[in-house]
């Protein structure tokens, strides 16, 4: 797809705009033309706004006069072209944000929770439907983030490493077959960085609120490298504050009876156990190891251990998923009672095995995608689940949204913090990124990792050396 940029610059937002309407394909963003190449958007800027959209037979024009917001215009009419074009609408209209929860609070904080409403119905063309799961969620984060204050600060800590890689991800993860010679010294070196870490928040008098472990898999650490990891946040930081520390135990088949008391000896409140689907054959599509009865036995097996705050991840549409195989999924969840249900739609990243192997998976799969989340938010409402968090990627199936459901007093306290860029986050590990928080100006700066584990072994005094980021922006920060 090529967009023609004619006398503006507002070229960000509708190459966005674009991607939600062909979420496979490269969009070709072109400034200096003398003759289009079909398919193509061009947009133009000059005495009023002119979009043209011209793909197969379909060609039209449409203008409008300058206004308050000449992007949002220009995005109002090639999402009206494109609606046309397609004979459907995006559920978040020409929303491509990442956080429109976000968005929508400080449009309700600036005026009215009715105006607010309002101007995201008629303006950004948001459906009754996603406005009604927006308000929902954004009242149960406003209650999370009224905890965090000015001198709050979360911990993250990466372990860059799976059984294997599903076909779907793009994250910076390792196999154990190819890294496991890394990991113990990866591991030593974690517990320097936390250490590190620990003596710089100390210095600042800040106060820890949550600690997440994530990855990769974090379980793919033995018994005894996860006690050690663990307990050196025990040791170093100040837990009397902490209100919430999660482990991502995630893939089923590297739970062990050994690794849940270490987790849980160590003060672990939440832990993730995370099947994506209770589908067979679509595990083994997707390069998962492990099976449905795999999932529910590690369930059990947490259970059994003490924990009671447990969350599961699920994903809609899946490569070979359809509505009754999801459906069947979530039903078999539900009986578990987990407290926390996370349902995510498929984002396929260019990164992606399956987005780079298989052209099969750019058929239309976006009305059944839909469908499935429709159903799950029926159901789970049902079951007095709340959403609480909710987030979006690029090139999501039908240009849905991932969302965080929970029981009440159960919400994941460094989900909404994470996403809603509340506080400072500082991370641990490889491919980890620590992101300072300017309440002044609600800005945030980013403090970068080595992405790789040999790197994070190799180059661990340089990693070192931008810690000391952190002091000088608190000093920039307190000295305003």
């Amino acid at each position: 797809m090529n967009l023609y940029i004619e006398n503006h610059s507002f070229h960000y937002e509708m190459e966005n705009l674009l991607r939600a309407f062909f979420p496979y394909e490269k969009i070709n963003v072109i400034r200096e033309f003398e003759n289009f190449e079909k398919p193509y958007v061009l947009t133009k800027y000059g005495d009023n706004i002119s979009v043209t959209v011209s793909i197969d037979d379909f060609e039209k024009t449409l203008k409008s006069e300058k206004c308050a917001d000449d992007e949002l215009r220009m995005a109002q009419l090639i999402y009206q072209l494109l609606c046309e074009h397609f004979d459907c609408e995006l559920p978040w209209g020409v929303l491509t944000g990442v956080r429109p929860i976000k968005l929508l609070r400080k449009f309700i904080d600036a005026d009215t929770e009715e105006n607010a409403l309002a101007y995201f119905a008629d303006e950004f063309k948001v459906t009754k439907e996603k406005l009604s799961l927006a308000l929902i969620t954004e009242k149960a984060e406003r209650e999370i983030l009224d905890l965090s204050q000015s001198d709050s600060f979360s911990l993250y800590l990466s372990i860059p490493f799976c059984p294997s890689r599903c076909n779907y991800c793009s994250f910076v993860s390792q196999s154990v077959e190819k890294a496991k010679h890394l990991i113990g010294d990866y591991v030593k070196l974690l517990i320097e960085e936390i250490r590190i870490t620990s003596d710089i928040t100390k210095k600042l008098n800040l106060r820890l609120e949550t600690v997440y472990m994530g990855g990769g898999t974090p379980t793919t650490l033995t018994a005894e490298q996860m006690d050690e990891v663990l307990s050196a946040v025990n040791e170093n930081f100040d837990m009397s504050t902490c209100r919430e520390f999660t482990v991502e135990a995630g893939r089923p088949d590297t739970i062990t009876r050994e690794k849940l008391f270490a987790i849980k000896r160590n003060g672990v409140t939440r832990i993730s156990i995370n099947p994506q689907t209770l589908n067979d054959e679509v595990l083994s599509i997707i390069g998962r190891r492990h099976s449905a009865k795999d999932t529910i036995d590690a369930f059990n097996l947490a259970r059994e251990c003490g924990f009671d705050n447990i969350n599961m991840d699920l994903i809609a549409g899946l490569k070979g998923d359809c509505y009754q195989s999801f459906v069947k999924t979530l039903d078999k969840v539900r009986e578990l009672s987990p407290e926390s249900i996370t349902i995510h739609t498929l984002a396929l990243k260019r990164s992606s095995d399956l987005n780079q192997n298989n052209d099969e998976i750019k058929l239309n799969i976006k009305n059944e995608t839909s469908l499935m989340l429709s159903y799950a938010e029926k159901e789970l409402l049902a079951d007095d689940y709340v959403p609480y968090y909710l987030y979006r990627q690029s090139r999501m199936a039908g240009n849905l949204e991932n969302v965080g459901w929970s029981k009440k007093g159960f919400e994941s306290l460094y989900n909404v913090y994470i996403m809603d860029e509340t506080h400072t986050i500082l991370a641990c590990g490889a491919g980890a990124v620590t992101k300072l928080k300017d309440f002044s100006s609600d800005k945030l700066e980013r403090i970068f990792n080595f992405k790789y584990p040999y790197e994070y072994n190799t180059r661990f005094s340089e990693l070192v050396e931008r810690k000391s980021g952190i002091e000088e922006f608190y000093k920039r920060y307190f000295s305003c």
